[in-house]
């Protein structure tokens, strides 16, 4: 996926020559927190049993609620009115009118799903009171649904099936080892099985479920990871993504009767996913290609790809094949705009915008197109990065600026909308958005560079990623603040207290300040995954205890010398309230101006428009004032 073509900016690019006539500067409209939150965010489309409609779940109501889209002229239905919990869709169900869809508790991450029968009436399939269950998908003879659920264990999770009409259910797997169950051979006879060895490495079994024996598709000679992607109908190729042997993942075929293996498909850059539609006629491809995804579909009959359409700009988040596979369900974000739901007729290369979520206030020409840059870092370790530049600035007219880091350890920023970007913007920020060593998508090597290393590398990319700002003559050199989420939220923390002269303001969305308690708290549900995350940062309970002590912020905390802002839900089981709590007292101590928002009915990620309204309109009050320097900042109005 990796096109070794770098796009790289100049600093003359930006410069006017002396003899050149002065251009005129785009002034674009300013728009409230209102107006952004105003845009709707969309997820799920499965198709209806006729394919006539999709099943989506959309935050037009201000949570997330289901919705039926129709194939033929977009217009929506409102299923669902909740008022308190967001429903997200999950599929209609085959043969019937009946509805599933998935909810938690104010973010706690507890998962249920529900069946919506006809009558409007709801049910929780899996009531466990601390249950947590994924959809595993349906029989080939439709008559069961398999889903993962730990009621029998916390720490695991079991594979079952369960009756279409009487919901009736019953255990098929039982996972007593912290395996990962993945994908379900069409005939039950065969189980892909993942355990994860580090964040970097994992190993991949195949189960006969009859007899229970486990055959290994991964090499311990030649380490790398492995991810399930689906068995051929027959039952007699298993196919998965591997990066071993390669810097970048590729998909391989498995002939499960001899065991031999096929490369059928690579590039420079990573395989994302990859699935065969429901008679196979097509398999699709996503390419994880320098921050956003391209799409590669094959004819399987001829083995030559089918033109696509191209959308400007456009990431393709992810498509979805009708059963009749004449139909292809696209969700498609570009930089300006929030991703839209499109449907592809395949025999007739017509293609159809259904809908239209960025808000109709809003003019997308007042918003940036996101941009590629890469920047050396202190070591020569070239940083990939996206980048957004206010249209007012100018070497004229310098703006402030703001390093954004991901969520992780090993998230990627993506090319793709995110209101609040667009927000800070729109409001006369510049905004680098830094893929720091550790980043997905860039090779197996440069996602290894931070393992054991978090705070102290990673964190002078970041630094960089401001020196970079900093060369730029329409960035005023002297106000540059740094915010992230999660682990952008560690890494905003670490800035302020390891080099606490290097960022103006930090802004600090639910992130880790303590790493020895999360680490020891992380949800009994992640156990699987706990030796690998400790293998990446260190386990608290070794002497590895002493690093990450020195690592983590709150212990640091009386260095911190510029303002901060934290933002937190009550219910975050992963980033727990009281790391903020406590960071935000000892911050405090020091006399540095700390401004906290604690939302009670969100978890580790906000869902709510009014929260995030509240929160993030907070935020270039806070920027504006402790950053840009301006007393008051008034909001426009909507």
């Amino acid at each position: 996926m990796k096109s070794q073509l770098s796009i790289l900016f100049c600093i003359a690019l930006f410069c006017s020559c002396a003899e050149a006539p002065k251009e005129e500067t785009y002034v674009p409209q300013q728009y409230s927190i209102e107006q952004f939150y105003q845009n709707t965010r969309i997820g799920g489309g499965a198709f209806s049993n006729d394919e006539t409609k999709f099943l989506v779940h959309s935050d037009e109501s201000g949570i997330f609620n289901l919705y039926e889209i129709s194939v033929t002229d977009g217009s929506k239905t409102q299923v669902t009115n909740s008022t308190e919990e967001s429903f997200f869709a999950v599929d209609y169900v085959p043969g019937t009118g009946q509805i599933l869809y998935s909810a938690d508790k104010g973010g706690n991450e507890i998962d249920h799903i529900y069946l919506l029968n006809e009558d409007g009436s709801s049910t929780d399939l899996t009531p466990g009171e601390n249950e947590k269950v994924g959809f595993g998908g349906w029989s080939a003879d439709n008559q069961f649904m398999y889903y993962y659920s730990n009621k029998r264990d916390p720490q695991f999770f079991d594979l079952y099936k369960m009756n279409i009409g009487d919901w009736s259910s019953e255990m098929i797997y039982q996972n007593d080892n912290g395996l990962d169950i993945g994908d379900i051979s069409d005939d039950e006879k065969y189980f892909s099985i993942g355990q994860p060895v580090t964040t970097s490495e994992s190993k991949l079994f195949l189960m006969e479920r009859e007899s229970g024996e486990m055959t290994e598709i991964s090499s311990d000679e030649e380490p790398g990871n492995y991810f399930s992607s689906g068995f051929s109908k027959d039952s007699k190729y298993f196919y998965y993504q591997t990066d071993v042997g390669k810097e970048f993942s590729y998909l391989v075929q498995y002939e499960i009767e001899t065991g031999e293996k096929q490369t059928i498909f690579e590039t420079d850059w990573d395989v994302s996913y990859s699935y065969l539609s429901e008679n196979e006629k097509y398999r699709v491809i996503a390419i994880n290609e320098d921050g956003k995804n391209s799409l590669v579909m094959i004819d399987n009959s001829t083995g030559q790809e089918v033109d696509l359409p191209s959308i400007e700009d456009g990431d393709i988040s992810s498509v979805g094949i009708s059963e009749s596979e004449t139909l292809m369900r696209l969700y498609v974000s570009t930089s300006k705009a929030p991703g839209n739901l499109y449907v592809y007729n395949i025999e007739t290369a017509e293609l159809k915008k259904l809908t239209e979520n960025l808000n109709a206030d809003i003019n997308s020409d007042d918003l940036v197109s996101a941009e590629v840059v890469r920047y050396p870092s202190f070591d020569g370790l070239e940083i990939p990065a996206i980048y957004y530049k206010p249209l007012t600035a100018s070497a004229d007219n310098k703006v402030p600026a703001l390093v954004w880091v991901h969520g992780g350890p090993g998230g990627q920023s993506r090319v793709g909308y995110f209101s609040l970007i667009q927000y800070l913007v729109n409001h006369g920020y510049a905004i680098l958005a830094v893929n720091n060593r550790g980043s997905s998508g860039y090779g197996k090597t440069f996602y290894k560079m931070d393992d054991q290393n978090h705070g102290e590398k990673d964190l002078q990319d970041c630094i960089y990623g401001k020196k970079w700002l900093q060369s730029q003559d329409y960035i005023d050199s002297e106000k540059i603040g740094i915010i992230g989420g999660s682990y952008g939220g560690y890494m905003t923390m670490a800035a302020m207290t390891f080099t606490p002269d290097e960022f103006n303001v930090g802004v600090n969305i639910f992130g880790v300040t303590n790493w020895l308690r999360t680490l020891k708290s992380i949800p009994p549900y992640w156990e699987a995954f706990r030796e690998a995350l400790y293998t990446e940062m260190g386990d608290p309970n070794t002497e590895d205890s002493v690093r990450l002590y020195n690592i983590s912020p709150l212990f640091h905390a009386s260095n911190v010398k510029n303002p901060i802002m934290v933002l937190q839900g009550a219910n975050d089981p992963r980033v727990l309230q009281v790391e903020s709590d406590e960071i935000v007292e000892a911050v405090q101590a020091n006399g540095v101006f700390v401004e906290y928002v604690v939302f009670p009915d969100e978890g580790h990620g906000f869902v709510k428009k009014e929260n995030e309204i509240n929160g993030y309109g907070k935020v270039l009050t806070f920027l504006d004032k402790y950053l840009k320097g301006e007393e008051t900042a008034e909001e426009p109005e909507s």
